[in-house]
């Protein structure tokens, strides 16, 4: 297996991660701008880039997913919740699906909490063994903190919702498993984010403060903690559900 991390503008963290072996490779929450360095880093590691995946609908940056998947022929996916809402095709995922990229495999787990269809991606290499590695956890859970709850509004709905998913979905999880969010400090997705841009579920269980709290505790803590919504989030939403984040961002 190989990984990138790629750090962007707006504390956002994207990645390109896949098999060698079988050239194939996946795009995770790419930033308008950077389609070029996916495409080199692609063609300099002799992959080809399979799928192109956003974790949710971005409020804080034109989404670069698109662009990528149109230039290289490539499947652009998204939640299913997206059906309805797009300007454009994509490829629908659902809750518990598998998309196999040669001796890699990534399971889509529906955790919505941030927004309705927000998604983390557990991936295996089966070079490896058969266990998960990693999980890419998009904005529902960060280094210290968890995504804001109110982007869509209905908040105190929303923090209940995403308290189900951490709990259900991720912390149940096997405690080496290594965490990469979908940002760092200095994003408007979150607060009291770490500037570290990676960690264990088993650290974030010991010393992330929210991942201990009761529903009640969670909602009203992670409520009372929203920081000002991100800049021009109403144009940059709807750029990305239309498709257009390259006619308005900055790629």
């Amino acid at each position: 297996m190989f990984f990138r991390q790629r750090q962007a503008p707006h504390a956002t963290l994207s990645y390109l991660f896949g098999c060698i072996g079988e050239r194939k490779a996946v795009a995770v929450d790419v930033v308008a701008g950077d389609e070029d360095w996916f495409i080199d880093e692609a063609r300099r590691t002799g992959v080809d880039i399979a799928y192109v995946i956003d974790t949710h609908v971005h409020a804080d940056h034109y989404s670069g997913g698109p662009e990528l998947a149109r230039r290289t022929g490539t499947p652009y996916a998204l939640h299913e919740s997206n059906q309805g809402r797009l300007g454009f095709e994509f490829m629908a995922l659902n809750d518990g699906q598998r998309l196999k990229a040669g001796n890699v495999l990534v399971d889509v787990l529906h955790t919505p909490g941030h927004t309705q269809d927000s998604i983390c991606l557990l991936v295996r290499d089966l070079r490896r063994g058969d266990e998960p590695w990693f999980v890419i956890t998009g904005d529902t859970l960060f280094v210290g903190a968890v995504g804001r709850p109110d982007l869509a509004g209905r908040e105190h709905e929303m923090a209940a919702l995403l308290h189900d998913s951490l709990h259900r979905k991720l912390l149940v999880l096997a405690p080496e498993l290594e965490i990469y969010p979908g940002h760092q400090a200095g994003s408007a997705c979150g607060a009291g984010l770490s500037g570290k841009p990676a960690s264990t579920l088993a650290f974030e269980k010991r010393f992330n403060p929210m991942l201990s709290m009761p529903l009640a505790d969670f909602v009203a803590a992670v409520t009372a903690a929203v920081p000002p919504p991100p800049a021009d989030m109403a144009d940059i939403v709807a750029a990305n559900l239309a498709g257009r984040s390259t006619m308005l961002g900055s790629s």
